[in-house]
């Protein structure tokens, strides 16, 4: 594999604090929180546990041709939205179709969709079920979708790898782009999968945060009454180019991605390893792909999701990389803001962390009201600024299945 410099060149979100990359980064930065109580009869109707979640600020098919918006799922219209944007960002590169790539996330796919059909076929029978109901709850929908709308032709990949789906998507972005495939890729995820069903199953698990009286403080990373995560929804897309082609068209470059790492814990099905090995491997191959040591490391966008169980773990694998340093690195848990967007959550961070290397910044973590003794990272209600000089930055990601990736990123 070569050494070919990968750049990020446009970036592009819609999330739950925002409706683009800059209001999602602004209301980050001001602390803001996306979580809410859901306004929808379901949760009434199937008296669910939990009532609240991280909806998207800004609804896809508000801002989507209605044409285009009818024939797409919630976690499509959504991918749409934020890759229309990043697309937007990078100056709409001219590129060889052949040369321009898709490389996309989700989690949990066309869920929507999905079981929309199976009440059509339930209550009307099967004439009434849409014959595009099959394209449109696919997985690997919205990148198809994606390279239809751009015209990509190298190749257009789906990853589904739970949590850290839209995170193996950007190193696989960086590994086919260094083995020559593509000059330019379209990399993120999305996802649209706040439902009753997978509220209930969530919940059912224990895993669902039940704050149901405080949800805007519910997501608290970090926190020694965290009591687990929160629901949430949208989409971010990174545009990434070969320094060649990049410099060629005279592009803005909001950071170089340098690494990534991709690992699988064969522990447990739910659960990440408590002794974090796969988790800290993970780092270790980022950040050898990145020809760069631990001690460059200056930023860390920890996975973080406020769960028990789940936060301890991460601090475990990151102290096994970095030793003691852990404790003093800036260290951001984001989804206190945001909620956890599963398959999208990856690429939202990665964002955040190139958006933190450009600004210099390390974006504040919300709702700490007692820092767990277990978890002693570096966890700060303000913005912390990273200082001048040479900046490397990681953003974690695992996942259902014992899915561990990593993307580092350098500033420029």
């Amino acid at each position: 594999m070569s050494n070919t410099r990968i750049f990020v060149t446009g970036i592009g979100a819609t999330s739950p604090i925002g409706g683009t990359a800059s209001e999602s980064w602004a209301a980050l930065l001001d602390g803001a929180s996306g979580t809410r109580t859901l306004e929808h009869d379901w949760v009434e109707q199937y008296q669910l546990p939990v009532t609240f979640a991280a909806e998207a600020k800004v609804r896809p098919e508000t801002v989507l041709d209605r044409p285009i918006a009818k024939r797409l799922d919630p976690s499509s219209q959504l991918a749409m939205v934020a890759a229309k944007e990043a697309w937007a960002d990078a100056g709409a590169p001219e590129v060889d179709p052949e040369r321009l790539g898709v490389e996309f996330a989700t989690g949990i796919g066309g869920v929507w969709t999905l079981l929309d059909a199976w009440d059509t076929l339930r209550e009307k029978g099967p004439r009434r079920v849409m014959p595009m109901t099959v394209p449109m709850l696919m997985p690997n929908a919205a990148a198809g979708n994606l390279s239809l709308h751009f015209g990509a032709r190298a190749y257009a990949r789906t990853f589904a790898s739970a949590c850290a789906s839209s995170t193996e998507s950007i190193v696989n972005a960086l590994e086919h782009m260094r083995a020559g495939l593509a000059d330019v890729v379209i990399a993120g995820g999305t996802e649209s999968a706040i439902h009753p069903i997978t509220i209930a199953s969530f919940a059912s698990m224990q895993a669902l945060s039940r704050r149901n009286d405080s949800p805007e403080t519910a997501s608290r990373p970090g926190s020694i009454d965290r009591d687990g995560f929160v629901m949430g929804e949208g989409a971010a897309v990174l545009i990434l180019e070969t320094e060649a082609h990049a410099k060629a068209r005279g592009a803005k470059i909001y950071a170089e991605l340098v690494g990534g790492g991709v690992t699988a814990d064969s522990y447990h099905i739910t659960a990440n390893d408590p002794e974090g090995t796969g988790a800290a491997r993970a780092v270790r191959l980022a950040l050898d792909m990145a020809d760069a040591a631990p001690d460059e490391v200056t930023h860390v966008n920890a996975h973080a999701t406020s769960t028990p169980v789940g936060d301890p773990n991460e601090y475990v694998a990151l102290k096994t990389v970095f030793g003691d340093r852990v404790d003093e690195m800036p260290v951001s848990a984001t989804k206190a803001s945001t909620g956890h967007l599963l398959g999208g959550t990856g690429a939202l961070e990665a964002m955040f962390t190139v958006l933190a290397l450009r600004d210099r910044l390390a974006p504040p973590t919300i709702n700490i009201t007692e820092p767990d003794p277990a978890v002693p990272f570096r966890l700060s209600g303000d913005a912390v600024p990273l200082g001048d000089g040479d900046q490397l930055a990681i953003s974690n990601s695992f996942g259902f299945g014992g899915h561990n990736a990593v993307v580092a990123f350098r500033s420029v």
